[in-house]
């Protein structure tokens, strides 16, 4: 398997083609979040230092169900996996220093930065909806996805987010039970059949909340990359829950500040009576992911906080910075 610092000995991120952007500029627009400093590398890294601490109880509560493990790798399983993985790869463009060099050179970086160690494989998928998601396969090198509806809708800064959200899953090791909790969103454990005899219903919901607070942890890795106040995660999560090329073009640029603003009222809402956090309960659920504007606030409070600023500190040198457009 590559490491990082084979692929930027091969030209992984200075091969870089100068239609590449530049990332270590001002995110600007909508973002909002730039930074004037080169990205530092986070020497040392542990999932640890980033976790959340909903991530780090449920995980905790997951491990000590009896049999948990058990059925989880009786539900995914080899031939899952295999399938899993033979659909994606046949289905999509795997990006690299020759194929799509600006993209690969964003993967580089924000592996390098949080300390990676393995690079992912990275592939485009065509598809609409703007999505993104990896893997990691037993036998077989960790690989993210991510869809060309999601590369036109984001500015490059915000699609390295994404990436580095998704390295933020192989970072902690959430390979199992994160393949697991997308069995269950696809269907594939309904029914009568032998999936979906594994796993009850409450042990389905309790791998929903763990993947929900996962997700908390992931969108700090994002932060982590993007090295700012916060509002380039923020920008990111507006758009992939409103966000569209053309109502920007139209209607002018969105804001992360007024989406923020939009996340304290929700709080406060939820909070404001019995019957408000039953609605907060209701709607949350049986969702994979928390609700964009409660992982907008959740970020930006852990923007402003000495953990996060104190992992900035830490840095020893600058990451690879993708090229500037030429």
């Amino acid at each position: 398997m590559a490491t990082v610092e084979a692929e930027r000995a091969r030209g992984g991120v200075g091969g870089a083609s100068s239609s590449g952007s530049d990332v270590g500029g001002d995110a600007g627009g909508e973002g909002g979040g730039g930074r004037a400093a080169a990205k530092v590398r986070l020497a040392g890294l542990t999932a640890r230092d980033f976790r959340h601490p909903l991530d780090e109880s449920n995980t905790r509560l997951l491990q000590s169900l009896p049999g948990m493990d058990v059925a989880l790798k009786a539900l995914v399983g080899s031939t899952a996996e295999e399938a899993m993985y033979m659909e994606n790869v046949g289905t999509s463009v795997l990006v690299s220093e020759t194929q799509l060099p600006a993209l690969h050179a964003l993967l580089v970086e924000a592996a390098e930065i949080l300390e990676l160690g393995i690079l992912p494989e990275l592939y485009l998928r065509q598809s609409a909806s703007p999505n993104a998601y990896t893997m990691a396969v037993q036998g077989k090198k960790p690989f993210v996805v991510l869809t060309t509806g999601l590369v036109e809708l984001l500015e490059p800064e915000e699609v390295q987010c994404v990436i580095a959200h998704e390295l933020g899953h192989l970072k902690c090791e959430h390979g199992l039970w994160l393949t697991a909790a997308n069995l269950i969103v696809s269907g594939l454990t309904r029914g009568n059949g032998p999936l979906g005899a594994l796993l009850a219903p409450s042990l389905e919901g309790q791998l929903l909340r763990w993947v929900r607070a996962a997700e908390l942890t992931c969108d700090r890795a994002a932060l982590l990359v993007a090295q700012d106040s916060g509002l380039t995660v923020v920008s990111t999560l507006m758009k992939l829950a409103g966000g569209s090329k053309g109502g920007i073009k139209m209607f002018g640029e969105m804001n992360a500040e007024a989406f923020l603003g939009q996340a304290r009222r929700y709080k406060a809402a939820s909070e404001a009576s019995a019957l408000g956090w039953f609605l907060f309960n209701a709607q949350t659920q049986q969702l994979s992911h928390p609700l964009p504007v409660l992982r907008a606030q959740e970020i930006d409070a852990w923007a402003h906080t000495d953990p996060y600023t104190t992992l900035l500190a830490r840095g020893r040198r600058p990451a690879q910075s993708p090229p500037a457009p030429g």
